[in-house]
């Protein structure tokens, strides 16, 4: 693993330490290594469907374009 240096708030800090107090993490690290992962699990699900929405719109441009050539040629 690599160190990465980060300033977080305050009372983020405060929350984090809680949650390991209260057992939720073994430590800070932990914990934050978890909402880093949380958030990229969320990210790539939209990602992926808006690569999904991007591809849709492609092949339906490319009908339209079709169709417009189509009719050009009449």
């Amino acid at each position: 693993m690599q160190r990465v240096t980060l300033r977080l708030p305050e009372q983020q800090l405060k929350m984090i330490d809680m949650f390991v107090e209260f057992g939720e993490f073994p430590s800070a690290s932990e914990a934050i290594r978890t909402a880093i992962r949380d958030l990229i699990d969320r990210r790539s699900e939209k990602m992926v469907e808006r690569m999904k929405l991007l591809k849709k719109t492609q092949e339906q441009a490319s009908k339209v374009e079709t169709f417009l050539r189509l009719k050009e040629e009449q």
